[in-house]
C-alpha cells in the first residue's frame, strides 16, 4: 500500500479514503495495482485480455462498499482501462470510484475508463465517481469516462458524478438501459475554469414497462472554459423520464445545453428543462451585507449550487 502525501491527498479528495479502505477495494496507481482486497461477497480479479478488473457481487449482498479509485502521480501516463461489474440479484451495495491526476511535468497525463454494469433483478447500486486534477506542471490532465449500465427487472442505480476542478479536458459518455420497473437517477456536477473544456453525452433508455429515469445536471463554467451537455431520455413503453440541466456562467465562459426527449410509445411521459444564467446580484449583495467579500460570497453560492 502507498504511503505518500500526494497519494493520500488524491484518495481523500476522489474517494473520501483516509487510510486503508474497509471491505473490498482495488487501488490503481500509475497503470499498476497498488492494493487489492476481496471479501466473502465481493470478488475482484484482474482481466486477462486487457487492462482492468472484474467485480463480482454475490446474490443478496447488502450493506457493503467497494472502492475502486484510480490515481496518476507521474507525467506522461496515458491509459485505457476496462472495469466490469456483475451484480447479483437482491443486492444493495455502494461502489466508490473516481480518478485523481497530479501532474507536475510537461507531458500529458490521461485516464480513459470504461465501466460496464450488469445489475441483477431487484438490486440497488449507489455509484459515486469524483474527478480531480492538480499539479503545477504544464502537462495536460485529461479524463474520458464511459459508463454503461444494464438494469434488469426491478433494479435501480443512483449515480453521483462530480468533476471537482483541475481537469483540462473531459469527454463523458453515459448510457443506462432500464428493464421492467427499473429506475435510474443520475446527478452530475461539473466545474470548469481557465481554458478547460468539458463534454457530457448521456442517454437513458426506458425500455421496460413502469421504468423511470431522472437526470439532474448542475454545472459552473468560469473564466474562458466551455461546456457542452447532451442529455437524452428515450421512452419505449409505459415509463416516466425527467431531464433537468441548470448552469451558472461566469467570465468569458461558454455553455451549450441540448436536452432531448424521444417518445416511442403513447404511454411514455417525458419532461425536459434547461436553464443557464449568472449569479444573481441580490444573492451577492445579501451575503456581502453579512460580512463576506465578493469573492467569498461567490464561492459560497457556487458551493451551495454544486452541493
Amino acid at each position: 500500500m502507498m504511503d505518500y502525501e500526494v497519494d493520500r491527498e488524491l484518495l481523500e479528495k476522489i474517494a473520501d479514503l483516509v487510510g486503508k479502505p474497509v471491505g473490498a477495494f482495488n487501488i490503481r496507481k500509475d497503470s499498476g495495482c497498488d492494493g487489492r482486497q476481496s471479501t466473502e461477497h465481493i470478488e475482484i480479479t484482474s482481466k486477462e485480455d486487457k487492462p482492468g478488473i472484474d467485480i463480482r457481487i454475490k446474490d443478496g449482498t447488502a450493506g457493503e462498499t467497494c472502492h475502486i479509485p484510480v490515481i496518476i502521480t507521474k507525467p506522461g501516463v496515458e491509459e485505457m482501462v476496462y472495469n466490469d461489474f456483475f451484480i447479483g440479484e437482491n443486492c444493495d451495495v455502494n461502489i466508490v470510484a473516481g480518478c485523481g491526476i497530479h501532474n507536475c511535468g510537461d507531458q500529458t497525463s490521461r485516464h480513459d475508463g470504461v465501466h460496464t454494469f450488469y445489475v441483477g433483478k431487484n438490486s440497488h447500486v449507489h455509484y459515486t465517481e469524483k474527478h480531480y486534477g492538480d499539479g503545477d506542471g504544464k502537462g495536460g490532465k485529461i479524463m474520458n469516462p464511459q459508463t454503461v449500465v444494464y438494469l434488469e427487472e426491478g433494479a435501480s442505480i443512483q449515480m453521483d458524478t462530480t468533476q471537482i476542478r483541475g481537469i483540462d479536458s473531459t469527454k463523458r459518455y453515459t448510457k443506462i438501459v432500464c428493464g421492467k420497473g427499473a429506475e435510474a437517477v443520475v446527478t452530475e456536477r461539473l466545474l470548469t475554469h481557465g481554458d478547460q473544456v468539458a463534454e457530457s453525452d448521456m442517454e437513458i433508455v426506458l425500455d421496460g414497462e413502469g421504468s423511470k429515469g431522472r437526470v439532474i445536471s448542475r454545472s459552473v463554467a468560469q473564466d474562458n472554459s466551455s461546456q457542452v451537455f447532451y442529455p437524452r431520455m428515450v421512452g419505449n413503453g409505459p415509463c416516466f423520464g425527467h431531464v433537468q440541466c441548470d448552469s451558472i456562467i461566469m467570465g468569458q465562459a461558454k455553455i451549450k445545453s441540448i436536452p432531448a426527449i424521444t417518445a416511442n410509445s403513447t404511454e411514455a411521459q417525458l419532461i425536459h428543462e434547461a436553464a443557464i444564467g449568472k449569479i444573481a446580484g441580490d444573492q451577492l449583495l445579501k451575503l456581502e451585507t453579512l460580512g463576506l467579500t465578493e469573492e467569498e460570497a461567490e464561492d459560497c453560492i457556487l458551493k451551495g449550487f454544486l452541493a
